[in-house]
């Protein structure tokens, strides 16, 4: 179960301090596409995830999209447009396209972040790899049918979570990820 949980909450990527990220000693960022950086199957990366990937570039984290999608040219424009490098068919949550990524932007796991909407996928797949995690919450209602399925899981992971945690964790911010609308 512990694979499963998250080291950090956030509301959203642009309420993720980058520079605290920096000044604990991490060297690099992995992110999730849809629903983390932008609406799922969307184009359109919002100003404020713009302006959080220059803010975080500029304090020296390098960054990187891990992602499942099997749509290869919409991620690569994101990250074109973003001016950071791509993994597609990461096959998440396997660890592999999480090390491939960090090797990718020289660091080693354990200098890595992780940024994801989803347990099963973002925060498995980093934990597996040895790497930080941070959970989101989805951008938008929108997404994949899967995702939509894999969902049910995830609330009800977040709420075991929730209620294994000890006095003085974060219990509180588990038990808001699971009553938010997803």
């Amino acid at each position: 179960m512990e694979l499963l949980r998250p080291d950090q909450f956030a509301a959203s990527l642009v309420d993720i301090d980058a520079e605290d990220l920096k000044n604990k000693g991490f060297k690099s960022i992995l992110v999730d596409l849809d629903n983390t950086l932008l609406p799922w199957n969307d184009s359109v990366v919002p100003k404020s995830v713009v302006e959080w990937i220059e803010r975080a570039k500029s304090t020296g984290l390098r960054l990187c999209i891990v992602s499942n999608t099997h749509n290869p040219k919409r991620l690569a424009e994101v990250a074109d447009f973003l001016g950071i490098p791509s993994i597609h068919r990461a096959l998440k949550p396997r660890r592999r396209g999480f090390e491939k990524a960090a090797r990718m932007l020289g660091c080693d796991p354990e200098q890595a972040v992780v940024i994801g909407d989803q347990v099963v996928t973002d925060i498995l797949g980093g934990n597996l790899a040895g790497m930080y995690t941070i959970l989101v919450k989805p951008m938008h209602k929108r997404e994949f049918v899967g995702t939509k399925l894999s969902r049910l899981v995830e609330r009800m992971i977040l709420h075991l979570l929730a209620r294994r945690s000890q006095p003085g964790t974060n219990s509180e911010t588990i038990q808001s990820q699971t009553q938010d609308t997803r």
